[in-house]
């Protein structure tokens, strides 16, 4: 009795059995080794995502030159270091006195063991452990968390090149979720505080110059804070006014410019950006945050997430109302409907949307 495993296929024409699993070349008859999907992938040598051992340089990657990797940049002294473009996630050890830039990070950036460093970072997470004296730009789309740090600064993200837009949105981050101010302590000290906020008037430059290498020049920047990519907002800092407007966008081709362009109108007449989000919302929710107004924006919130913003000052209301009407006439736009109403509109998008994120 046969095996079935054992039947024959039928010969092939000529006579000829066809050769089955022999990795033989069927012109030469040669053996051919066996060909795998890992072994057509690019080599990466970690020395391309590798900043180590420096002193008193200027180094950076620029635009392409990353694209989604890891990076590792460790035991630098006074360097000036650049990564224009987008990383998986990225180390920082042992570094001393270096000026930092860091395009968009999809996970997370850890400091370890690093001091008097000054430093633009953009991250999902933000950490540092046993750092002294950093004073950092931020973009962080989750509260930044610090342990055993001490004298640490914080300041707004700001930052503009032609292909920064296209890394964060690679790097998966929204330029509307932004906690910067937010940090939470996991080793506070009693009657001390080991970080706190960077100037107002702080400019960018002072901090982390424009490069100075030939090549690196080649990236057009501008630490405008009016161009930076991420809206400067004021964050945790004390508000001017108790009067804030809440105004929510609905996804569409132009929110993203609608929203940008609001900011431009309200900012240029002196009201300040407080924070801004960009997150989902269901029916229900739409319910706590838009109230009696909930049903004419429920069809619009299957569309995509809503992105927000706090304005604050004496008028934030009316100009806000006024601004949309004139400018954004045929947008659906939510927008406080009095003084009155506003703070409570402000806390009832911001505390459903730092529930939505965890936070």
């Amino acid at each position: 009795m046969g095996c079935f495993f054992s039947r024959r296929g039928k010969p092939a024409q000529g006579g000829q059995q066809p050769q089955v699993g022999t990795g033989q070349d069927a012109a030469t008859g040669e053996e051919k080794a066996p060909q795998y999907s890992w072994d057509q992938r690019a080599k990466i040598d970690p020395k391309d995502y590798t900043f180590s051992g420096l002193k008193d340089e200027t180094v950076g990657r620029l635009p392409g030159k990353v694209a989604g990797q890891q990076f590792v940049i460790q035991d630098c002294e006074n360097c000036n270091i650049y990564i224009f473009d987008h990383s998986a996630t990225i180390t920082i050890d042992d570094c001393v006195n270096c000026q930092i830039f860091l395009g968009p990070i999809k996970g997370s950036v850890f400091f370890r063991d690093c001091k008097d460093c000054k430093c633009i970072v953009a991250c999902q997470q933000f950490r540092t452990r046993d750092c002294r004296k950093l004073e950092v730009f931020l973009c962080c789309a989750t509260q930044p968390i610090i342990e055993s740090s001490t004298g640490m600064k914080f300041g707004c993200f700001q930052y503009y090149y032609p292909e920064l837009a296209l890394q964060f949105k690679d790097a998966g981050l929204s330029i509307f979720n932004n906690t910067w101010s937010n940090i939470h302590d996991f080793t506070p000290v009693s009657g001390e505080n080991n970080w706190g906020l960077l100037p107002e008037t702080a400019v960018v430059e002072d901090y982390v110059p424009l490069p100075s290498s030939e090549e690196l020049k080649a990236v057009r920047i501008s630490t405008d804070a009016t161009k930076s990519i991420v809206p400067v907002t004021r964050g945790q800092r004390q508000k001017s006014s108790d009067e804030s407007c809440l105004a929510v966008f609905f996804a569409g081709d132009y929110t993203t410019a609608n929203a940008r362009k609001l900011i431009d109108e309200m900012t240029g007449k002196a009201f300040q950006l407080v924070q801004t989000k960009e997150v989902l919302m269901k029916a229900e929710d739409a319910h706590r945050v838009f109230q009696q107004s909930a049903s004419d924006f429920i069809p619009l919130l299957e569309k995509g997430p809503v992105v927000a913003l706090e304005f604050n000052g004496d008028g934030a209301v009316e100009v806000c109302r006024n601004t949309i009407n004139d400018v954004f006439s045929g947008t659906k736009v939510f927008v406080s409907e009095s003084k009155a109403s506003a703070s409570q509109d402000v806390d009832n998008f911001y505390n459903f949307a730092d529930m939505q994120m965890g936070m």
